[in-house]
């Protein structure tokens, strides 16, 4: 990154590395809807040292619910028994069309040089 982390937006920066874990799950369990999106415990499990997550500037269940609210991600609510995980699974999250194009933007935009 080139702009250090005290001067980049905590909030905006954490629904980015959401986005990025819904992604990737999304593409490593392709073909495999079940598995291609992740129940929140998960997502705060792979983002527990995140620097904005870490340092207690940002809730994920909050970021969550803005990514929700503004169709960047989509809620999958159908509770069943996943053999992946070996339990029952509760509410999943799982990115959208437009959460990956404000993704791509994102990351984009974050390359280029001033």
């Amino acid at each position: 990154m080139a702009t250090s982390q005290t001067t980049v937006d905590p909030v905006r920066a954490t629904l980015i590395a959401i986005l990025q874990q819904l992604n990737q799950a999304e593409e490593v369990h392709e073909g495999n809807a079940e598995d291609q999106a992740l129940e929140l415990a998960e997502i705060e499990r792979r983002l527990a040292d995140f620097w904005a997550v870490e340092r207690g500037e940002v809730k994920l269940p909050l970021a969550m619910g803005l990514l929700v609210r503004n169709r960047l991600v989509q809620i999958q609510t159908d509770n069943g028994y996943s053999w992946q995980r070996q339990r029952t699974v509760t509410a999943r999250y799982q990115i959208t069309a437009e959460g990956k194009k404000f993704l791509v933007e994102a990351v984009e935009k974050s390359d280029r040089i001033a």
